[in-house]
């Protein structure tokens, strides 16, 4: 290999760390300032030339620069400072980058654009953007609802690095083990079809058979290239992201964030929230606001829990209310999806059905225990909606959690403001902690990153053939569990500064029920997890 493909390659570049010894061997002598500094000199040089920055984009540009150019460096200033830089690595920060990808365009970042037009050479692809590593995990979007902003095509591929790249930094997943790829299926946004320096396909996205087919196709090939594969699905549309994940979890190892990732952790939350109240989950009736992916596979991960501690699945069903733009979901709606269905209610059981249309009617009639909001309209949690919710339970759990910050349903100071301090909160985004009538509250965030990395080791450490309902309870449990209900204020999630060391104790759980599940080897789980995790040094 010639010297400037070895400084040119983030996995072999060493930059300035190249002992002299090296720089003879590779032919770098000369080709480098002469200093030879160690790896940490390096991380406290790159983290005062980040600080140095003077808005959260330019952060971030800065460190896609250290991304694309020392892989491990990168990951030795991201794992010292995760919670610092978490936001700008990933969501929020990440959306801007998005909409701003194709203008900004430098670097494909060792990504696969996998295209209508390019799939029948879909193994050739593979093989070049693999470039002969082994490929464990792959995280995949179609982007066509990205965070909160919706359909993005070929720009989204910047979620899939963003949530690898949290993959290595949590969990310690070898970044050569990694491989981000975006199926550009065309885009319904018509400003990206009408921008000259838009870099996807220029067409509406396709759809029914053709997409199915489509995905059947990139999810034979990528399991047949990579036998050990672990494959995430990220920010597909509620009409697609569902049904892939039930086509195709009997079959493989996979997981889908939005599905299920966001439920783990609201599930976690929840359950936190329950050991500081000291309540019951099947005692509790529960409001969704926001009815779409996320909604429903909180809705069901939780109901999936209730049933779990005992009730049946329809005295599990009948306590969940979904409410969208159009009020509480009724089984007469004509344009029900089909996980919709499943918990729509029937207009027989309330005398006012008429009067549902909106989120404060129906906490009025329902009462509920639990309201989460993945609506995405910000503001609509609001004191009125509040407050009727708290006239009928002691300690409500009432999680926010659509991000951005500015799409968030209420702020976590409004929330304990309005119920005098007795909300037990988790969002969507990061607070700092909160004072309240002399107490200090520490506010849990559902960052779905405290769970996705912890239950991707799992499966990948005793290599498990499908990630179950059980691998999945067990993730929320093992995350709960690190809750401390000791003292006032106390958070319903643990804080995202020790979120390597959750993700430890999640893959742990994960994969010892696996293995009791014969969905894996019978094997020593911490010495299976030792194996498997890279730390950001040089070799």
């Amino acid at each position: 290999m010639k010297a400037y493909e070895i400084l040119n390659n983030p996995f072999l570049n060493k930059g300035t760390a190249f002992t002299k010894d090296e720089r003879q061997k590779l032919g770098l002598e000369g080709l480098l300032p002469p200093e030879v500094q160690t790896l940490e000199q390096q991380a406290a040089q790159t983290y005062e030339l980040f600080n140095r920055k003077d808005s959260l984009l330019q952060k971030r540009e800065f460190l896609m620069r250290i991304f694309s150019t020392n892989r491990t460096l990168f990951f030795k200033v991201f794992s010292e400072h995760v919670a610092e830089m978490m936001p700008i690595v990933y969501d929020p920060v990440i959306s801007e980058s998005i909409e701003r990808f194709s203008h900004e365009f430098i670097d494909p970042e060792y990504a696969a654009y996998i295209t209508e037009d390019n799939i029948d050479q879909i193994d050739t692809i593979l093989e070049r953007a693999a470039d002969d590593r082994d490929i464990r995990l792959i995280v995949v979007t179609d982007a066509e609802e990205i965070l909160g902003i919706g359909d993005w095509g070929t720009n989204g591929v910047d979620i899939s690095v963003g949530k690898l790249m949290v993959y290595t930094a949590a969990a310690g997943i070898n970044p050569e083990w990694v491989l981000p790829i975006v199926l550009d299926v065309g885009t319904n946004r018509k400003e990206l079809l009408e921008d000259p320096l838009y870099l996807g396909i220029r067409k509406n996205r396709i759809t029914g058979d053709t997409y199915n087919k489509f995905i059947e196709t990139f999810v034979r090939h990528v399991e047949t290239k990579f036998p050990k594969l672990y494959l995430h699905w990220e920010d597909f549309g509620r009409d697609h992201a569902t049904e892939i994940l039930k086509t195709y979890r009997p079959q493989i190892a996979t997981f889908n964030d939005d599905v299920q990732g966001t439920g783990i952790i609201s599930l976690a939350g929840i359950l936190g929230a329950l050991k500081i109240s000291g309540d019951k989950l099947t005692d509790k009736k529960y409001v969704c606001f926001g009815a779409g992916t996320a909604g429903v596979g909180i809705a069901n991960l939780v109901m999936t829990e209730m049933m779990a501690q005992g009730l049946s699945e329809d005295e599990a069903r009948s306590r969940f209310y979904l409410v969208d733009k159009q009020g509480l979901l009724f089984d007469d709606m004509p344009d029900l999806t089909v996980e919709q269905k499943s918990f729509a209610r029937k207009r027989s059981e309330f005398s006012n059905a008429h009067e549902l249309t909106n989120l404060h009617a129906v906490v009025k009639a329902v009462q509920p225990g639990i309201l989460i909001g993945t609506s995405t309209a910000p503001g609509t949690f609001t004191k009125e909606v509040i407050q009727e919710m708290a006239k009928h339970v002691e300690r409500p759990i009432i999680f926010p959690l659509s991000n951005p910050t500015k799409l968030a349903e209420a702020s976590a100071q409004d929330l304990l403001t309005w119920t005098d301090g007795k909300a037990l909160i988790a969002t969507g985004v990061p607070y700092d902690p909160i004072e309240f009538n002399g107490v200090t509250y520490d506010i849990g965030q559902a960052n779905n990153a405290l769970i996705y990395p912890g239950v991707g080791l799992g499966v990948l450490a005793v290599n498990a053939s499908r990630l179950s309902d059980k691998m999945i309870s067990a993730a929320a449990h093992a995350l709960q569990g690190l809750v401390d209900t000791t003292k006032p204020g106390a958070a319903t999630l643990p804080p995202v500064e020790k979120l390597t060391e959750f993700s430890r104790t999640v893959a742990k759980a994960v994969a010892e029920c696996a293995i009791k599940e014969g969905l894996a080897e019978k094997q020593n789980v911490d010495d299976a997890i030792d194996a498997i995790v890279w730390k950001p040094e040089y070799k």
